[in-house]
């Protein structure tokens, strides 16, 4: 798509949108469980965000043969997959969408999620008519912290970096988007504080989509434009 001089708004899904940041957490946690790797929740959850390589290796080191990484990732895609029929949006979420969308702006998912995960994250949000582009997993080369995969939204929706504001609920994502310098809305409903978002670099943080909504008109977002 040619770039113009539209803005927009790119979004992470996993824990912005939609409430799946303990989901994956727990399921992260069996699959390592099953393979004899016992490791703290919390530890886990802080990882949370970054792909399935990068979340590996956090974890359990770069140095690890990497042999069994397939069966991890498979196993904790099977576990996943159990919840997709009771995903639901975070509150205000589609309202967000729909906002964003209503003042003109280009609504981008910029999800590193698998593509198998991507359509089963649109169903749960039902609004792929204000939806402009979404990625998954196989448009980037690394995964968060790494930008690669805001990049490739910006790429395929034809915005550029210095028109647009990301949202995302993790310090991963606030990263991302800091090597490109895009501004990010930091949100706390993925389970990460306000002070570790507003310390990565946030450019303000609010609790869910909800309370991003109500403070639209004095958002970055409303700077778009």
């Amino acid at each position: 798509m040619p770039t113009d001089n539209r803005c927009g708004v790119l979004l992470d899904v996993d824990g912005t949108l939609v409430d799946t940041t303990y989901l994956h957490t727990v399921t992260w946690w069996e699959a390592l469980r099953q393979a004899d790797h016992r490791l703290p929740m919390a530890l886990i959850h802080r990882s949370i965000g970054m792909g399935s390589d990068k979340l590996l290796d956090h974890l359990l080191g770069p140095e690890r043969d990497r042999g069994g990484d397939g069966k991890l990732r498979d196993a904790h895609d099977s576990l996943y997959a159990e919840y997709w029929e009771r995903l639901a949006p975070l509150p205000g979420a589609v309202e967000l969408l729909r906002a964003c969308a209503a003042r003109g702006l280009r609504v981008v998912l910029a999800t590193s999620a698998a593509e198998h995960e991507v359509a089963a994250l649109r169903a749960v949000l039902d609004a792929d008519d204000v939806i402009d582009t979404v990625t998954s997993s196989a448009d980037a080369d690394e995964s968060k912290p790494a930008p690669d995969i805001l990049v490739a939204a910006l790429e395929q929706s034809g915005l550029t970096a210095e028109r647009v504001v990301f949202v995302g609920d993790s310090v991963w994502d606030v990263a991302a988007a800091g090597k490109l310098h895009i501004p990010c809305i930091g949100l706390t409903c993925g389970g990460t504080s306000r002070a570790e978002l507003a310390g990565a670099g946030a450019a303000a943080v609010y609790d869910d989509p909800a309370a991003l909504l109500s403070g639209l008109g004095e958002s970055a977002i409303a700077g778009l434009g």
